[in-house]
């Protein structure tokens, strides 16, 4: 695309001293970008260092082009110059398709519904009564269960599993190894044990959402586990039973969020964050990395937290930097008790009362 297709394409306005008609080729960081390349520059003070990029088209934010200067490549300038190279990078590198086709190895149940355009790869199974929206992707080795429902231009990545029943909308991606539907870690103790409970509810994953590899989602125990439009699990996520994410949430890898938990929309949660049962995360809440979220705990809605347990970023920062002074402290303590033992005693000391002039 010409970067005057480009400036079209994001609702930019192209400016600077390069050619709008050059050809765009591809997307690159300031430092590796070429001739052909596009990137970006996402706050205005940044500016002066991205006049070293070789890259021919630069995004940029709105009201920097006639503060610029001279540039070698050629501006264009957007509200959101980091959404702008997003859209960019989509239509420059578009995802590989494969056309509508079902692998001879692949086994399909007769009573399936497999629509138009799907590619069905090398050993899938799909199951009794499964529905695959028009142009799915299902690749090598998923498992689709019985009375699984894809939607439509979905993404299945190699060895997903969908347990039965599971329930995907229309443009999902579920990256390699992650499964949907598991039973949710609940049991029962009696006196020679533990007594599984019962996990027969649903688990139901709305239009537009993506999960990271090796990620998994337990099925309701007895309602239903959900996760809402547009949210966005990183790689190795554990999302519990009856679990209610959400539309736009991020959350970030190797987060363990237990069973009855509610995250809002638009909530967004760190990376190795461990959330209790029945807690609340209300929505544009920010919850911090590794921080810790005890049963039944609510987080106010914008509220951004951090630690274990969580408090406010605020007073997290004022108790680490006390944390970072404790073995000072413990050594100023230490010495405030020897003085005070020497003080006690001398003053326990049984006083002179001898006259000296006898």
């Amino acid at each position: 695309m010409t970067v005057a297709e480009l400036a079209a394409f994001v609702g930019g306005q192209v400016g600077g001293g390069g050619d709008a008609q050059v050809l765009i080729e591809r997307v690159a960081s300031l430092e590796s970008a070429g001739a052909g390349a596009i990137s970006f520059v996402e706050e205005e003070r940044f500016l002066e260092g991205a006049r070293a990029s070789r890259a021919s088209c630069l995004l940029v934010p709105e009201g920097t082009i006639n503060a610029a200067g001279e540039f070698a490549a050629t501006l264009i300038e957007v509200a959101h110059p980091k959404l702008a190279f997003a859209l960019v990078a989509e239509a420059l590198h578009p995802q590989a398709r494969r056309a509508g086709e079902i692998h001879p190895t692949a086994i399909v149940a007769e009573s399936a519904r497999i629509g138009a355009e799907v590619f069905i790869g090398a050993n899938v199974v799909v199951g009794e009564r499964a529905g695959v929206g028009r142009g799915t992707q299902v690749l090598a080795g998923a498992v689709l269960g019985d009375d699984v429902e894809v939607g439509s231009d979905s993404v299945i990545h190699p060895n997903v599993v969908l347990y039965a029943g599971a329930r995907l909308g229309s443009r999902v991606i579920l990256h390699a190894g992650v499964v949907i539907g598991a039973d949710g870690f609940g049991y029962v103790r009696d006196k020679d044990g533990y007594h599984k409970f019962p996990q027969v509810g649903a688990v139901v994953i709305e239009d537009e959402v993506e999960i990271g590899a090796n990620s998994c989602v337990d099925r309701g125990a007895l309602g239903e586990t959900r996760i809402g439009r547009g949210t966005k699990l990183d790689n190795l996520v554990q999302v519990g039973h009856n679990v209610q994410i959400g539309e736009r949430v991020v959350i970030a890898a190797q987060t363990g969020i237990s069973g009855s938990t509610i995250i809002e929309h638009d909530a967004v949660i760190g990376g190795q964050v461990g959330m209790g049962d029945h807690a609340r995360v209300r929505a544009g809440a920010i919850v911090g990395s590794k921080a810790g979220i005890l049963p039944g705990k609510i987080v106010r809605a914008g509220a951004v937290v951090w630690g274990v347990p969580v408090r406010p970023l605020d007073e997290y920062k004022r108790l680490n930097a006390h944390f970072g002074r404790l073995p000072q402290m413990r050594e100023e303590i230490e010495e405030l008790k020897r003085q005070v033992r020497e003080l006690s005693a001398r003053l326990t000391e049984k006083p002179d009362t001898e006259d000296p002039q006898g």
